[in-house]
């Protein structure tokens, strides 16, 4: 593990050696990117897959993750799948979190930089993957990774000549070195007695080419490169080197498997037969999570809740029927490698193996992949069935509206676009002119459900409904439709307004008109603007004032209409000497700018308003009514809530003063007072749900009551904390008594004593009280004594004694003198004729672990004696008990 950590230091000195190395020598970055592209490729192709370009093909994190896959034998998180710079990114780091969780310390190596096809990180990367997984493990005599792979390569190379191995650069430039490792090996494969020293170039690709036809080790290195460089790329070497190691490792390995198998073929027959079922069991099972998992990792919705209720039917068949087989096949599958483990083991055999990915682990890894993907694909199915829910119900809603406001809008087209008004007389434009109000207010109110229709269609829209282009179509031509009515209301309106004006003037009529129409109009004026005042009241006689004076407003509205009446009159007088006479009057009134229409306008409005005040003033008067209810609600239980949390507090002050039975008996007292207190829960709960409908009325005061909400809740919050503390204080009480061997007669004298000296019953006595009371007791205390005793009844030096203190404090005094004469007897039969004791007479007299423990505790004070390593009486009482306890 420590040499483990010291490679994982030496990264950080190989990455700051990285920019400095490609200065060096721009033909080393060559020479890794083939050695390093070689090496990941003889990985690669084990997954069926291989990359050309190291930095381009790295860049989305898939070959990246797939090839950490491969060396480990472990899986990854799964990879992100899109194409977007942001899923390559977050595959990348999925890569390096796992290279770092192995240990290795990357520096400067950025996702960012691998994305972006940075060369230089991007071997910088490859060479930390390849120094931890394919050179970090080797070890050859107590020496690892570089060291133990250079030590590895001495040691096969020393019986050759021309072959001197000191480093992992020009050490390998004449190629004998890798000829030397192949013959050591396989010595068939090359004659090295032919091989010559001067001819590097034959001895290279000789190794190269025998290495790769019948080692499969692949050609990762160029002898070109090699002998064309002053100083080989020591990373590139390393790199191929490993390979052979690994190659040859790994022969010997299967080698030795072999001759053993041989020798115990006979005894392991019935062994065989368990690794090939468990194989077997293992293949199949292993196929099945195979097949099984791409089918709950799929994430094809479906456009029907029909059919997404099969998806859900037929996962649940995978539950009921499929999986649980499995299961079974998977139990089975580890009780029979536990059982042949159990018989290789009973008859001094290796254990048992299985294939690569085969292992239990594996089998366990495959089974939790498969569950998570299980999970993942339930939950989808939930939310999509949800989702689907969701939008069936949009659908419907959108189409039932969207038919409602279509059957509305049939014919009002053809009805805007009438010329009715060409001929119309003046009564008639007038009764137009209301029509057409009456339609512009039903206009107005429909304008909300086309709201709705589009943001009901927005949201279809977002939730990625599968017929939204026939939702989009619809809305689009209900909102058109909607526009062009809009626009025609207006056209019809204007046209509406020139009509009658055109008919409006007389001149021998205009001045009269003109003088009672002014102060009429004034009045109508005014009229609205008080009918329109907005009004702000807080209790119901403000209101009951404002209602008055409306009464009275409305009380003048008869003879306002006489007077309007009258001056209608004066136009309509005009109308008739229009028509008698065929006059076709131009212009407008001379005197005054108002008009019958105008009047008739205002009138209607203050009509209109006066309406509306009237039930703007009942819906307020009734909200005052409901507000004052809520009010006289809220105070009617608060002030019984209120007193009833005070009695308690004060119940329960004099439960835990007075002397009434035993302490359990005031223990049961007090639970029962709990039970009752928690039962009450409810009316608090009441009072807050008044309180809330107080708060959203906008209530702010309540003459009623002199309770708040939050003066209630402090008071229950109190309630409930001082009943669970007074339980406790009476539990440690008994706590004490048991352990201290007190009676109940004691106990009373001790809560008398306390009780007589709480002078100011707060259940707690402060320091001059008790004080007197220990004097009282027979105490004879100084300053620094009562100092003491402060310590250690009030260690948090708040002032006062809490009755739990004082009871401990008192059994304490009276179990002071036991203690010491305990010590001293120990001490004596310890130490016999001596006056001290020594850690070896520890030892003989008591258990091992016993004596250990007492001469740590007793280690700081020995030295005190004239005997060296020894403990007197003090010393020795100190040590087991603590200075302040003796």
């Amino acid at each position: 593990m420590d040499h483990y950590d010291g490679e994982t230091n030496d990264y950080r000195q190989q990455e700051d050696d990285w920019d400095r190395d490609l200065l060096l020598d721009p033909a080393w970055e060559k020479q890794q990117r083939k050695t390093f592209t070689a090496w990941c490729n003889s990985h690669l192709r084990k997954a069926g897959t291989q990359i050309e370009n190291i930095e381009e093909d790295f860049r989305d994190g898939l070959k990246l993750m797939l090839l950490l896959e491969v060396i480990s034998g472990e899986r990854l998180a799964k990879p992100e799948r899109g194409k977007m710079r942001v899923h390559k990114i977050s595959n990348v780091n999925k890569a390096l979190n796992f290279i770092t969780r192995k240990g290795v310390k990357l520096v400067s190596i950025g996702a960012e930089e691998i994305v972006d096809g940075n060369a230089k990180m991007t071997l910088g990367m490859i060479w930390t993957i390849i120094l931890r997984f394919a050179i970090q493990d080797i070890s050859v005599e107590e020496t690892s990774a570089k060291e133990g792979l250079l030590l590895w390569c001495q040691r096969k190379t020393a019986p050759y000549k021309n072959v001197n191995i000191q480093n992992f650069h020009i050490s390998w430039k004449d190629g004998l070195g890798f000829c030397a490792l192949i013959h050591r090996h396989r010595p068939e494969l090359i004659d090295y007695s032919k091989l010559r020293k001067d001819d590097p170039m034959t001895n290279l690709n000789t190794a190269f080419d025998v290495a790769e036809r019948y080692l499969d080790i692949p050609r990762m290195l160029d002898a070109e490169d090699i002998v064309g460089t002053a100083r080989p790329d020591e990373k590139a070497i390393m790199t191929y080197v490993s390979s052979f190691y690994h190659a040859f490792s790994g022969a010997q390995k299967a080698e030795t498997a072999a001759n053993r198998i041989c020798k115990v073929l006979a005894v392991n027959q019935d062994n065989e037969k368990l690794m090939e079922d468990y194989e077997r069991l293992a293949s199949d099972l292993l196929e099945w999570i195979r097949r099984t998992i791409p089918w709950l990792e799929n994430r094809a919705t479906e456009n029907t809740m029909a059919a997404m209720q099969q998806k859900l039917e037929d996962f649940r068949d995978y539950r009921r029927m499929h999986k649980p087989p499995k299961v079974q096949e998977k139990c089975q599958l580890e009780i029979n490698f536990n059982t042949l483990q159990t018989k290789l083991r009973l008859s001094n055999r290796p254990a048992f193996m299985p294939s690569e990915g085969k292992m239990v682990s594996d089998i366990s890894n495959a089974w939790s992949g498969l569950e998570g993907a299980e999970k993942g694909y339930e939950e989808w199915l939930l939310n999509e069935i949800r989702r689907l829910e969701r939008l069936d119900h949009l659908a419907g809603k959108f189409r039932q509206k969207a038919t409602i406001h279509e059957g509305w809008t049939t014919g009002k087209e053809d009805m805007l676009q009438q010329k009715d008004f060409e001929t119309a007389s003046l009564s008639e434009i007038k009764a137009l002119l209301k029509k057409h109000e009456a339609f512009e207010s039903d206009l107005a109110a429909h304008q909300d459900r086309v709201e709705q229709i589009a943001a009901i269609a927005q949201e279809l829209n977002e939730l990625d409904y599968y017929d939204s282009p026939r939702v989009n179509a619809r809305c689009q031509h209900i909102c058109d439709l909607w526009d062009t009515l809009g626009a025609l209301t207006q056209k019809r309106n204007e046209a509406l307004q020139r009509t009658e004006k055109l008919l409006e003037t007389i001149d021998q009529l205009y001045l009269e008109f003109a003088k009672r129409a002014a102060p009429f109009n004034n009045w109508m004026e005014g009229a609205m603007e008080d009918l329109q005042d907005t009004f702000i009241v807080h209790t119901i006689e403000e209101i009951q004032g404002l209602t008055a004076a409306h009464e009275q407003f409305k009380a003048t509205l008869p003879e306002a209409d006489k007077e309007r009446q009258a001056i209608l009159g004066i136009h309509n007088e005009i109308s008739k000497i229009v028509q008698t006479y065929h006059v076709n009057m131009a212009g407008s009134n001379p005197y005054t700018t108002i008009t019958p229409q105008t009047i008739n306008a205002k009138w209607e409005k203050v009509r209109q308003l006066v309406p509306q005040r009237d039930q703007a003033l009942v819906e307020e008067h009734t909200r005052q009514q409901d507000n004052e209810r809520l009010r006289k609600q809220f105070a009617g239980q608060a002030n019984v809530i209120g007193p009833w949390i005070q009695t308690k507090m004060e119940e329960i002050g004099r439960i835990s003063i007075e002397m009434h039975g035993t302490l359990e008996t005031q223990l049961t007292q007090l639970r029962q007072y709990e039970k009752n207190i928690i039962n009450y829960k409810p009316k608090i709960d009441q009072l807050e749900g008044d309180h809330q409908l107080i708060q959203e009325a906008l209530i702010f005061d309540n003459k009623h009551t002199n309770y708040t909400m939050e003066h209630i809740r402090v008071g229950w919050e109190q309630l409930l904390t001082t009943i669970a503390r007074t339980i406790n204080e009476i539990e440690n009480q008994i706590l004490t008594r048991d352990a201290k061997g007190i009676s109940q007669e004691q106990m009373n004298e001790f809560r008398a004593s306390f009780n007589h000296f709480d002078r100011k019953r707060t259940g707690m006595m402060d320091a001059d009280d008790f004080k007197t009371c220990l004097i009282s007791m027979g105490y004879n205390l100084s300053e620094a004594e009562f100092a003491r005793i402060m310590s250690i009844v009030d260690p948090n030096r708040l002032g006062v004694v809490t009755f739990q203190a004082f009871i401990d404090f008192m059994s304490r005094e009276a179990a002071d003198t036991d203690t010491a004469d305990q010590v001293m007897a120990s001490f004596k039969v310890l130490a016999g004729d001596k006056n001290y004791i020594l850690a070896d007479e520890l030892r003989r007299e008591l258990p091992p672990d016993q004596a250990e423990y007492c001469i740590a505790r007793m280690a700081p004070y020995t030295g005190r004696d004239a005997v060296p390593g020894a403990l007197d009486y003090m010393s020795f009482s100190t040590a087991l008990y603590g200075e302040s306890d003796l």
